[in-house]
């Protein structure tokens, strides 16, 4: 995140849909127009400075309070919770992957204040490349871009060919591909009709999976107190198992390489942020979902983690199935396997739906702002960018393509990238928001200016921007992740490199043209 093209970001080219903020206005108290003009409301008409563009780029505002709450669960709660946590356990024991989770569910809620107080005074769609191109410089604003869409237009390969591995348990003689391509084929058409289609389908979605965590606590508390029989105890469980080997039976070095797995896992939550720029009043909307975050994260992770761990023994968990298939199998729930299998399904479907929505706003956005061709910000009259989805969409099946026939090359590479992309999205997200309150101070305005403010700043800010850091940079003390962290870094390095490129290609093409029209003096005759 470096600083030398802080400059070349007030010069940039706004959107439409960008805030205006006066960051070099004279240092007096701002009366409301200068109020106004300092942090406009996201405008839904075009104005006269931006008809060429504008009036076929509008995006609708068609989200609810509760399908952003929703959507920023539906983002985190996925087959991670549901099919690997068992190997977290093996990996950490019991209070290193409560601790762990614990930890990481505090960065994250550190990351999502930082990301309400942009949120709040800039809505825009796309909105994590908007800020760091802002507050940081273009050509970072270009690689937070690339990054994101990454994450998630990986994520869809996998999710695709996930959904049709889950369907064989009911058809096993059905070939896979067919149940990937009509999981492909909803989930293009739930994010085609339009952004409150998807925001619906996302909120039911996501209300399965929360219903089954919530049943899966509940029947485990009343198994741990011993109000329901269990198999393998004549008496109640309680916690016993929880430190049965000592606190940490592998030693503290797995807890450390299992919190790095913990925020890649919570990577989700900032969808709030991509959001915002389609949510019906974000000034309470955002607010409102990033508070909920964190008892949330704390009730839906921990929660069941430690009722796992309080039931199984943490050696057998996650050996060859589901820990909550095991536990649902040991109090004697019949059909334990299929209504997980669901359930997960269920999480495939919500993983796939973010993702591909994600996905789209990003193009969408980097249209919008011209570091693409234009034409992908164009949107249809239901508010949908049809250009921005196709192109999402055609990422996520040439990953799926990866994972088939080069999986052991390129589309381990891709997921690589992609489960570090999302931490470096965290870092800059913290810093523009130090970047942007900073630049507000200055500007002659006042904190409580701000219709919702990151607490505890500064302190909360740097929390979040170090400690996310740090996840990043103290991978390489992981062996087996280090390749991820060295990838990540060439390919930050190529992003830049591209983007410089591009820039050096549009300044010869531009004096080209000014060549052009002086040796064709007609061309500039009105």
């Amino acid at each position: 995140m470096s600083q030398p093209d802080t400059d070349m970001a007030k010069q940039s080219p706004s959107s439409q849909q960008e805030t205006r903020i006066r960051m070099d206005a004279p240092q007096h108290k701002p009366n409301q127009a200068d109020e106004s003009s300092a942090l406009g409301e996201q405008s839904t008409e075009p104005t006269s400075q931006h008809n060429k563009h504008a009036l076929h780029t509008n995006l609708k505002r068609g989200m609810e309070s509760r399908h952003l709450q929703m959507i920023s669960l539906g983002g985190v709660i996925g087959t991670g919770l549901f099919l690997s946590s068992g190997y977290t356990i093996q990996q950490a024991g019991p209070i290193g992957t409560i601790l762990a989770y614990s930890i990481g569910a505090l960065i994250v809620y550190l990351v999502m204040l930082t990301l309400g107080e942009l949120s709040v005074a800039m809505p825009v769609t796309g909105s994590f490349h908007v800020y760091a191109e802002k507050f940081i410089g273009p050509g970072t604003g270009f690689v937070i871009a690339i990054q994101y869409w990454l994450t998630w237009t990986v994520a869809l390969g996998s999710e695709f060919t996930a959904a049709g591995l889950l369907m064989q348990r009911w058809f096993p003689d059905s070939p896979t591909w067919v149940w990937s391509a009509a999981c492909i084929i909803l989930i293009f058409t739930l994010n085609a009709l339009s952004v409150r289609f998807f925001a619906e389908a996302e909120f039911w979605f996501a209300s399965i999976k929360v219903f089954a965590i919530c049943a899966f606590i509940i029947i485990g508390l009343l198994a741990i107190f011993g109000v329901i029989p269990i198999a393998g105890y004549q008496h109640a469980p309680m916690f016993g198992n929880l430190v049965r080997d000592g606190i940490f039976p592998n030693g503290f070095m797995p807890v450390f390489a299992t919190i790095l797995t913990v925020n890649f896992a919570f990577s989700g939550t900032e969808l709030i942020g991509v959001t915002a720029g389609e949510t019906r009043d974000p000034q309470t909307a955002v607010p409102k979902a990033i508070h909920t975050t964190l008892w949330r994260l704390v009730l839906f992770f921990i929660g069941s983690i430690t009722v796992m761990c309080a039931l199984i023994p943490w050696r057998q968990a996650g050996v060859g199935e589901s820990p909550f298939v095991l536990v649902f199998n040991n109090i004697g729930i019949p059909y334990a396997g299929d209504i997980m299998n669901f359930v997960v399904l269920t999480a495939v479907l919500s993983a796939s739906n973010s993702g591909l929505y994600a996905s789209t706003r990003m193009v969408w956005s980097m249209g919008n702002e011209g570091m693409i061709p234009r034409w992908f910000a164009k949107t249809n009259r239901c508010g949908v960018p049809m250009l921005a989805l196709c192109a999402a969409m055609a990422g996520g099946l040439l990953a799926l393509l990866s994972s088939v026939v080069a999986a052991s090359t390129v589309y381990l590479v891709l997921v690589t990238l992609s489960g570090l992309s999302a931490v470096v999205v965290w870092i800059a997200i913290a810093y523009c928001q130090i970047v942007f309150r900073r630049r507000w101070l200055e500007s002659g305005h006042s904190a409580s200016e701000l219709k919702y403010r990151t607490p505890g700043y500064p302190y909360v800010s740097w929390a979040a921007f170090i400690l996310c850091t740090a996840s990043f940079v103290l991978v390489i003390f992981d062996v087996e992740q280090r390749f991820a962290l060295v990838a990540e870094l060439v390919f930050i390095v190529a992003c830049y490199g591209i983007y410089f490129l591009q820039q050096l290609w549009r300044k010869r093409r531009k004096a080209s043209d000014s060549e052009d029209d002086l040796s064709m003096p007609w061309a500039n005759q009105h």
